[in-house]
């Protein structure tokens, strides 16, 4: 086997685009409809995004499914994070109860959600000091968050993740694949603060210091967790079902930036439902050029703040698809 992923760069290998036609007439019946001109154009370029992916001149949010992956991270031992290791399972089997904030947000906008144990209890390498994960581990946590992007019948689809120490992860990633220095991705994530914070940035820049120059799938086996390769691999997968996704927050991002970097065009089926307040996620928005739908400083994971965003997306295709034009109205344009 070779050291870059197989299952990931296979994923890559043939990707569909979207329904131009679907796209275009949503398009041309959002210039149409009974308001002024421009009045929606962020709400009605997200309403042809939609069709286009769906393949419909009618699109709907009717199916929106949440993939959470829950994964335990090696580096966590190294204190960069304000939560003990053991606080991931914790929150898996919260979700599981339908307690956690992802869970009562899923409910709330009619998504059905599973959640994706890829690695809780099983450490991924401390990325300080060695890989996160072989070739084999790396293709299993791909290959598993393709399988769970390819079993929903979902007709939108929002990624999150679960692990302390997550970030640590996602700003070595992140550097790596779209350029800097760790001082230029790290953050506090779950809270860390002054001399914890300081001790966060000298791992990273230790890692990225070890690694070197990778390609971009290299860096995400190498400095990744074992959840950033399960989203990858679902949203890789889902964009070969041309099936269009949410993402989430840094965390999320960072995983999928590897994609976007060794296929150019691979996330536009993809856009951001919102940005964190995690100093990192705006700058690899800006970097992929991806404009966030909101803006509230939420700073939890689990696929939160894509939730979040899911009502607006539904509002926007409807904002199209239900209200008459001027022409069915019986008025001049």
């Amino acid at each position: 086997m070779t050291a870059e992923s197989d299952v990931l760069a296979g994923l890559l290998g043939d990707l569909p685009g979207p329904d131009r036609s679907a796209r275009d007439q949503v398009a041309a019946r959002a210039a149409a409809v009974l308001r002024p001109a421009g009045a929606f154009a962020r709400l009605d370029v997200l309403a042809a995004w939609l069709a286009g992916w769906q393949g419909t001149t009618d699109p709907r949010v009717h199916r929106p499914h949440v993939a959470v992956f829950a994964a335990d991270h090696g580096v966590a031992a190294d204190g960069v994070s304000a939560y003990p290791g053991e606080v991931t399972a914790a929150m898996a089997g919260a979700i599981r109860s339908g307690v956690a904030t992802v869970s009562v947000l899923a409910r709330q906008v009619g998504a059905t959600l599973d959640l994706f144990d890829v690695g809780v209890g099983r450490p991924t390498g401390n990325i300080r000091v060695s890989d996160a994960m072989n070739a084999d581990e790396f293709d299993a946590a791909v290959a598993a968050g393709a399988a769970a992007a390819e079993s929903n019948d979902a007709d939108l689809l929002v990624v999150g993740e679960i692990g302390i120490g997550n970030t640590t992860a996602a700003a070595a990633v992140a550097a790596a694949v779209l350029g800097g220095s760790a001082a230029d991705w790290v953050g506090p994530g779950t809270g860390v603060v002054g001399a914890a914070l300081a001790r966060k940035c000298d791992v990273v820049q230790a890692a990225l210091d070890r690694v070197g120059p990778v390609p971009p799938l290299e860096a995400l086996r190498r400095l990744g967790g074992r959840e950033l390769a399960a989203m990858a691999g679902a949203v890789a997968a889902a964009r070969r079902r041309r099936l269009p996704v949410v993402l989430d927050g840094f965390i999320a991002t960072a995983a999928v930036a590897p994609l976007a970097v060794a296929r150019p065009g691979s996330l536009d089926h993809c856009i951001a439902g919102h940005c964190s307040a995690e100093p990192g996620h705006e700058r690899a928005l800006e970097t992929l050029g991806l404009d966030p739908l909101m803006r509230l400083d939420l700073r939890l994971g689990e696929g939160s703040g894509a939730l979040v965003a899911v009502p607006i997306i539904r509002m926007a295709a409807a904002a199209v698809t239900e209200v008459a034009t001027f022409e069915e109205w019986g008025l001049q344009q």
